[in-house]
Order: structure tokens, then C-alpha cells, then sequence
């Protein structure tokens, strides 16, 4: 059934991706980001800053069968100016809830989250009960967000999914105002047969998705039958758990390259937040259709294929 599709932060790294899967599904497709040029052609874009009340009124002026929201001030930012993060991550997204309830009662709405709602440091295994206690500030906003979305589910304004992004391979290269950047700048060295120094250790235990199954994921999210949530309505993601030594060397296979060419200087703070993760069990994302890559190579194969 074809959707009009409202997508906050269209222009972006997985924005894109899945704009483009919704377009050749034949979907109708509003994108809203900073700029129009980053929105994939063959959606209406929108320019503008997502916290102005009439950039969000033109994109639901359209109509608004669902809406993917994206749009986010990241980690590394959002603790660099927590008042950006609270206007963009907490009351702009608000508001949008609001809004788009108006026009459409009960519509779909898939909200991305983050593990950083977790917190760190985490417990020796994480699972659907593990509680949230965030730490940072990017955190700590996208757990407030995830029990709006919950309450106004509860309520009827809409029909919300909530899913908790684990690391999202490989962005594209340059400055992204995450903190776990140094996962995708890896890809980015070695494929360009360049040194590469690591900021967190070789045994750093790191939770990974490609930018083309998170996608997948979230075009599944569209649809799924939220009976098979939990009351929250929010689930983590299926990840794959692997350390950064043997990521390096899988993508160093895959890009004919020797792993010596990475080195590691480890920062503390950096891989207690990111490369210390446990064994991750997703019992409620599995048993709701969520799915992760398969196994490393494939998620090495999938996220080189982004960049």
C-alpha cells in the first residue's frame, strides 16, 4: 500500500538510505533537513530548521500517512550544547508528535533511538530488561523521547515505535558530531589502503548494524504489528557484537589491505562509552522482525557497499 511518508533528517546518513528504499517501494516521500541537497531526489524536500513550527506545518501540509523521525542533534554535539539538544531532541520532536497527531490521528510513527539511552558503564549482559539510565546528555534526551512516544501511543494521538540504534556503519567521512565516529572512519582508511590510528583498544567490544540494514529495518518498522512490541514500545536493535581488532581485519580482507595498517592508542572515557559493550540479547526485536546483518563479513561487505 503506498504511504505518504514524512522523514525528519532526510538528508542525512541513514536519512538518505532509507528515503531512497521508500521511493522504490513507491512511496510518496517529504524529507525535512538542514539543507534540500542531501534529500535523495524524487522526494518533496524541505529546507529549514527543524525546530520552526512552519518548516515542520509545510512537510505535514502534504499529508502524513507515517512519519520516520531521524532528525537529531548527535552524541559529541548535544554534550557540546545541551540547550541545541533540548530544543531539537526534546521539544521540537514534542511538538512534532503533537502536530502530526492533529492531522492524523493514530498514524505510524518510528522514532530512532539510541543506546546511549543505556548508559554506561553497561551491565555484563544487556537485554529487554536492562533499565535506562543514560549518562550523557544526547542520552538522556532520547530517553525522555522514548516515553512520549510512549505515552501518546498509550493515548491514541499516534502509533509509535521506538528503536534503539546501535553503531551505524560507515558514515560518510568527514565531521558528524559523534563520538563514535572512529567506527567509520576505520572503513574510510582502509579502503583507502590509509593508516588508520584507533582511539579505542583492539579488544573494544563494539554493537554494529550496516546503514543498509538499519534501513531495512526501518522501512520493516512501517509496518510491523505493534501488538508484537513491549508496553514501551521500544526495542534495541539485533547488533552485531564484535571487538575492533577482528573489524579491522574483516575490513582489511575484504579491501586487500594489511590489517597493520591500523595501531591503537586507546582512550579511556571513549571506549568505557563505546567499545566496552556485552553480549546484547534482542528477544523483542527478533520476535517483532527486526533483524541484524548475519555475521561480520556480510555487515563489513553491506557497509563498505555505503561508501
Amino acid at each position: 500500500m503506498m504511504m505518504n511518508v514524512v522523514v525528519t533528517g532526510a538528508g542525512g546518513f541513514v536519512g538518505r538510505e532509507l528515503v531512497r528504499k521508500l521511493l522504490a517501494a513507491g512511496h510518496h516521500v517529504t524529507g525535512i533537513d538542514t539543507h534540500e541537497s542531501g534529500i535523495p531526489e524524487g522526494a518533496r524536500a524541505i529546507a529549514g530548521d527543524f525546530g520552526d513550527a512552519a518548516v515542520r506545518a509545510n512537510a505535514l501540509a502534504g499529508g502524513c500517512d507515517a512519519l520516520v523521525h531521524l532528525a537529531t542533534v548527535p552524541g559529541g554535539a548535544a554534550e557540546a550544547d545541551p540547550a541545541a539538544s533540548r530544543r531539537i531532541n526534546v521539544d521540537a520532536m514534542y511538538d512534532l508528535l503533537l502536530e502530526a497527531g492533529v492531522i492524523n490521528p493514530g498514524l505510524r510513527v518510528v522514532y530512532a533511538s539510541s543506546i546511549a539511552v543505556l548508559g554506561d558503564p553497561l551491565p555484563a549482559l544487556v537485554d529487554d530488561a536492562t533499565p535506562l539510565s543514560p549518562k550523557m546528555i544526547y542520552g538522556g534526551h532520547k530517553a525522555m523521547m522514548e516515553h512520549a512516544v510512549a505515552m501518546f501511543s498509550n493515548r491514541g494521538l499516534i502509533d509509535g515505535v521506538t528503536v534503539r540504534l546501535p553503531g551505524i556503519l560507515a558514515r560518510p567521512k568527514g565531521p558528524s558530531g559523534m563520538k563514535s565516529a572512529f567506527m567509520s572512519d576505520l572503513f574510510h582508511a582502509l579502503k583507502a589502503g590509509e593508516t588508520f590510528t584507533c582511539p579505542v583498544s583492539a579488544a573494544g567490544t563494539i554493537w554494529a548494524q550496516s546503514v543498509r540494514r538499519c534501513a531495512e529495518n526501518f522501512m520493516h518498522a512501517l509496518t510491523l504489528d505493534c501488538a508484537l512490541l513491549p508496553p514501551a514500545r521500544a526495542v534495541t536493535l539485533p547488533a552485531q557484537r564484535l571487538t575492533m581488532g577482528d573489524l579491522a581485519a574483516e575490513i582489511a580482507r575484504q579491501c586487500g589491505v594489511s590489517p597493520e595498517l591500523v595501531t591503537y592508542a586507546p582512550d579511556a572515557a571513549l571506549e568505557a562509552a563505546f567499545a566496552a559493550q556485552p553480549p546484547l540479547y534482542t528477544p523483542a526485536a527478533l520476535r517483532a522482525g527486526f533483524a541484524h546483518d548475519g555475521d561480520p563479513a556480510t555487515l563489513v561487505a553491506n557497509a563498505l557497499s555505503s561508501i
